[in-house]
């Protein structure tokens, strides 16, 4: 069954414009709660947000749509998506909601929905909650409608669950870290753990006013971040995005370092302390083939799952694994997460500087990358159906020969369609990257 609202993360969108509106946000609250109220006990939901303007206006119209149908809300505030994963396992919750766009414009924003357990809902539930959203919801008793209360210590908490991720034994004195928190959810999360454990912290992107999240900063756009860190002569620079569930890494010398090569670093470092587990990393179909070449040099596996942290989760859990992730910064640490944790993964590198005293330029770079180009092409209508689009599809496997990979999906974000390539040959995958763009574009 095509879902008509729920994409790889949830329901996202333009605010104010469908489906991303309070009059549907206030039904997916009745949806999702109708849906999770079963058993005698009282039903709660917990709700935390990131810094966006229309936080205030979703947060408000999903509180309605739960406490509507007799469900009690918990509310955050602003605090990472991990934070919210978390908070509604420790409380007990029946549901999590996260209100994000995660690394999109302010003027975006999204829904994300976790189980009980803390992971994110299946595709079955969503599919069942989006029918429930096309139908008339039954309402509450005036007497059973639920309540709505703030937590005033959530971000304390999460700051303590985050501590609780790094070594015991370490410390990170005389470690200076510039950490970009994209005037996102985790403006005053990352740098208080940071400093709390020890680090010299110089903090940006931690002046949220609505608008500025994720704008000319964060995580996609880390070039602030590099001139920073070579400005300060710090150790090493950490970008998060709007929500903090992802994060990329600058070393010392200025070098962006991709979700890749901190997996590498992560897998590799669990292998030789026996912590690792299925003999094998979970990574998406985006990662590069130079990644899988030093896994297999190391006599590990790589498992490939389709683009969305939510399905690198479902193959780890498949496979019996405790860490993957994706090129673009989620890390899913399994052993301390149910979703990518942004500042978990960024201790647990900063713990592996502390420990083995090389640089981050050393550290962060085990393999080379292959040549890999992409390129996100808007589109309406059906492009790839196209027989102009097939076409330049079949002529770019054509000329990569077997010598590199080609992939073409559909954003389950935007409206978008990525191009990607890899080989050994970099002008040619640019030139194949490109003549599919342009077949995509020539409507």
């Amino acid at each position: 069954m095509t879902r008509r609202y729920f994409g790889t993360d949830g329901i996202r969108g333009l605010t104010n414009t469908a489906p991303m509106t309070a009059a549907m946000a206030m039904k997916v609250g009745q949806a999702a709660g109708r849906h999770f109220l079963n058993g005698g006990h009282k039903h709660r939901v917990v709700i935390g947000k990131d810094t966006r303007l229309s936080g205030y206006m979703m947060e408000s119209a999903l509180t309605a749509g739960f406490t509507s149908v007799g469900m009690d809300v918990t509310l955050l505030g602003p605090l990472p998506t991990p934070a919210v994963a978390m908070l509604t396992r420790s409380l007990r919750a029946d549901l999590g909601v996260m209100i994000s766009a995660s690394h999109n414009p302010f003027h975006d924003n999204g829904i994300k929905l976790f189980g009980p357990d803390g992971y994110k809902l299946s595709d079955a539930a969503e599919t069942a909650i989006e029918a429930l959203i096309d139908s008339e919801v039954a309402l509450a008793e005036p007497a059973a409608i639920g309540r709505a209360r703030r937590v005033d210590d959530a971000q304390g908490r999460y700051v303590h669950f985050a501590k609780a991720t790094f070594p015991d034994d370490l410390r990170l004195d005389g470690l200076k870290v510039v950490i970009d928190c994209a005037h996102g959810a985790a403006y005053r999360v990352a740098p208080t753990a940071l400093w709390e454990l020890g680090a010299e912290v110089v903090a940006m992107g931690v002046a949220p006013d609505g608008f500025n999240v994720n704008a000319d900063c964060g995580s996609t756009h880390p070039r602030g971040l590099q001139m920073k860190v070579l400005e300060t002569g710090a150790d090493i620079g950490i970008a998060l995005d709007g929500d903090a569930d992802r994060l990329i890494v600058v070393d010392e010398k200025g070098q962006i370092v991709d979700g890749d090569q901190l997996m590498a670093l992560v897998v590799g470092r669990a292998a030789d302390a026996g912590t690792l587990k299925g003999g094998a990393l979970v990574a998406t179909v985006m990662s590069n083939l130079g990644l899988e070449r030093w896994l297999v040099g190391r006599g590990l596996a790589l498992h490939r799952a389709g683009v969305g942290d939510r399905y690198v989760l479902e193959a780890m859990r498949a496979h019996g694994c405790n860490i993957g992730g994706e090129q673009s910064g989620h890390l899913i640490l399994a052993d301390h997460s149910t979703t990518g944790d942004g500042l978990v993964a960024a201790l647990q590198v900063m713990a592996a500087l502390v420990a083995t005293g090389k640089p981050a330029s050393e550290l962060l770079h085990l393999f080379d990358p292959l040549p890999q180009v992409l390129k996100s092409v808007r589109f309406s209508g059906t492009p790839l159906e196209r027989d102009g689009v097939k076409a330049a599809i079949a002529e770019g496997e054509a000329r990569l020969n077997g010598t590199g990979r080609l992939l073409i999906r559909k954003s389950g974000t935007e409206p978008v369609i990525r191009v990607m390539a890899e080989g050994e040959d970099k002008r040619l995958v640019t030139a194949v990257v490109d003549s599919i763009c342009a077949a995509v574009k020539a409507g």
